[in-house]
């Protein structure tokens, strides 16, 4: 197989390193010793500089403002933010945004899309759904609105949703009376929203989502089929995407340490279990790069294969879930002591590590996923 990246995408990769190269991993309280939210809002001036290198509209068309790349590009600069744990709703946003590009209708797309290049508007998605085992557009209804069945009403709830209090739409996947999934794009202040305060792993405000009788024009609805379905695909193979920068960043940390730290008179990194421990690691790292430039593979190209692009994107987000955990507990256990220091960076890795692994599903979920494609797609 053939990974080498296009000049277009290797310029993406370079612009985020420039602008991720001064982001301090630790700019706000550690989770470890913050009560609530480390934070009440995402890194705005981070996320200025971001629309400033055109990063921001990187997937989407020229004609809304974008660069015209792929998942694949959006996926490469998720990689280099997830090495710092740049917090940006950058995953959400993009992957909105590249949904309302696809699926919605011209009107939606040119009055929504233009502001996402230029940093001017922030969306998320709600795919959690009530307790995150249970499928998100089963969490919320949608009807028709009226005799003459224009408009919708939607009703139910939606838990941990990132960046929900920052953004100014939130996708919302519902489902219908007949069995139809659509996908809502929701303003955050709309009458009968409302949101309560969660916290993830990793420190960062979430919310839950309180529909009631929300209201929304037909222009706000997205009902093409499988625009839900697209979305959640390119959200767990970006997530995929900060798993992998993550556990990147982590190895070369042990890596370093490890290459310093000294017992009997020679650094640590020279006895063979350790040396073995991160080579198993290595491997690890290897998996998942390989699974997920596959996956963003599928879902740029549309590319026939034995099995869905859905396979592909279990397959990934499996050896991430996997992959991403054993990195950073090998990592603590390398470090010894100064892992689970809180003075020290890595104990924000790990949390966010964890919420990465269990994000969009963790990995029984998609292997359960992976064995009904399996079922309803016998390979010759």
């Amino acid at each position: 197989m053939d990974f080498t990246f296009t000049e277009e995408q290797q310029a993406a990769v370079e612009a985020a390193r420039a602008i991720f190269s001064d982001v301090p991993p630790d700019g706000v309280p550690s989770p470890a010793l913050t009560p609530g939210a480390v934070a009440d809002d995402f890194d705005r001036p981070l996320w200025s500089r971001l629309a400033a290198a055109d990063l921001l509209g990187l997937a989407l068309a020229p004609e809304h403002g974008g660069a015209g790349l792929d998942t694949i590009a959006l996926c490469l600069v998720l990689r280099e933010s997830a090495r710092v744990l740049a917090r940006v709703p950058l995953l959400e946003t993009s992957a909105v945004a590249m949904t309302v590009q696809r699926y919605a209708d011209a009107h939606t797309a040119a009055s929504l899309l233009p502001g996402v290049g230029r940093g001017e508007l922030v969306l998320t998605a709600a795919s959690n759904g009530r307790s995150g085992h249970d499928p998100a557009e089963l969490a919320v209804t949608a009807h028709r609105d009226g005799s003459d069945g224009t408009g919708w009403t939607l009703d139910g709830l939606q838990s941990a949703v990132p960046w929900a209090h920052a953004a100014d739409r939130i996708a919302v996947p519902a489902h219908t009376s007949e069995g139809h999934t659509v996908l809502a794009l929701v303003p955050r202040t709309h009458p009968g929203l409302t949101l309560a305060e969660q916290y993830s792993t990793s420190g960062e405000l979430l919310a839950e989502l309180h529909l009631d009788s929300v209201r929304l024009t037909d222009d706000d609805v997205i009902t093409a089929d499988g625009a839900w379905e697209w979305l959640r695909g390119v959200l767990t193979t970006g997530t995929c995407a900060l798993a992998l920068g993550l556990g990147e960043n982590v190895l070369t940390m042990t890596s370093r340490y490890t290459g310093k730290r000294e017992q009997f008179g020679h650094p640590v990194a020279t006895f063979q279990a350790v040396a073995v421990q991160a080579a198993d690691r290595y491997i690890d790292l290897r998996a998942m790069e390989v699974t997920l430039w596959q996956a963003a593979w599928r879902i740029s190209t549309g590319a026939d294969g034995p099995l869905p692009p859905a396979a592909d994107i279990a397959v990934a987000k499996i050896w991430a879930s996997e992959g991403v955990r054993r990195v950073v507990q090998t990592a603590q256990h390398l470090h010894g002591g100064i892992g689970a220091d809180t003075g020290h960076p890595l104990h924000r890795y790990h949390a966010w590590a964890k919420q990465l692994e269990l994000a969009l599903g963790p990995a029984p979920a998609h292997e359960e996923a992976l064995g009904d494609l399996l079922a309803a797609h016998p390979l010759a």
